[in-house]
């Protein structure tokens, strides 16, 4: 069997039982940085066999540990920090044992996108991940002008990056509210929140830290109730059947499915 294990994102003490227990238990840990997990361990008192399990060397030590979880061994997962496969190696081990039949399970645990978009106050009933903001200048417009109408979007961004990417931002609709998530659970945890335009004046000069950017729906494109009601209202008319109709909505328009179909009995 394959168990992804979740890392905290800053506090130690954020590990669950369950994920001490698995990284204590498995014939071998695979993790980002030995010497980051072995600080984990150590701390919680669990010893473990690591070997390392990288961007660099991910293709050649999933090729290396397959035999071994075909033959029956119990192996773990981690990176530094985080859920493995979400922007840190991970998800082509799980593919390839996926594909070869061998069980994998994911443990639950800390995770920087949900906190970050929780403590943002800008949480709605659905979100966007883009992972790590793109380089290219136009790259970035690009996703300035796509980004979903319907909830926040959740990316991150490097200390050393953050104070142009937030330019960009304020640049392009310096109104839309945002917030900067930086050192989540640590000790000089900080959310600033506001407009584009002030946020990206905070931070002209890069951070320290850890960041997670959450960007909220601007007030321009909040999504209007009644005309959304009212399209669902057209749809049970014209005889689609009232969840799907809420449902066709609601991902149309961003309005809650619930709130649409309870409104529209």
């Amino acid at each position: 069997m394959l168990v992804v294990c979740p890392t905290p994102i800053g506090n130690l003490e954020d590990v669950t039982l369950r994920v001490l227990r698995e990284l204590g238990e498995a014939d071998l840990v695979l993790c980002e940085d030995t010497r980051r997990t072995r600080i984990l361990l150590d701390r919680h008192g669990v010893d473990a066999r690591l070997r390392s399990f990288h961007r660099l060397n991910e293709a050649a030590r999933t090729a290396e540990v397959m035999p071994r979880l075909e033959s029956g061994e119990r192996l773990a997962v981690a990176s530094d920090a985080g859920l493995p496969g979400v922007n840190d190696p991970g998800a082509r081990l799980v593919v390839a044992a996926i594909e070869r039949g061998v069980p994998v399970t994911v443990l639950p645990g800390p995770s920087a996108v949900e906190t970050a978009l929780v403590a943002s106050g800008l949480v709605g009933d659905r979100y966007a991940f883009v992972g790590y903001l793109p380089r290219p200048r136009e790259a970035l417009d690009r996703l300035w002008s796509e980004l979903a109408p319907g909830g926040p979007t959740v990316a991150f961004e490097s200390p050393r990056r953050l104070p142009a990417s937030l330019a960009s931002l304020a640049s392009h609709d310096p109104g839309r509210p945002v917030a900067v998530c930086r050192e989540l659970t640590k000790r000089f945890e900080e959310v600033v929140r506001g407009p584009a335009s002030e946020v990206a004046a905070r931070f002209s000069e890069p951070p320290k830290g850890e960041v997670t950017l959450v960007i909220g729906t601007p007030p321009s494109a909040a999504p209007d109730d009644a005309e959304a009601l009212a399209a669902v209202g057209e749809l049970v008319a014209a005889g689609t059947p009232r969840r799907a109709a809420a449902d066709i909505v609601a991902r149309l328009t961003g309005v809650a499915r619930n709130r649409l179909y309870r409104a529209s009995l």
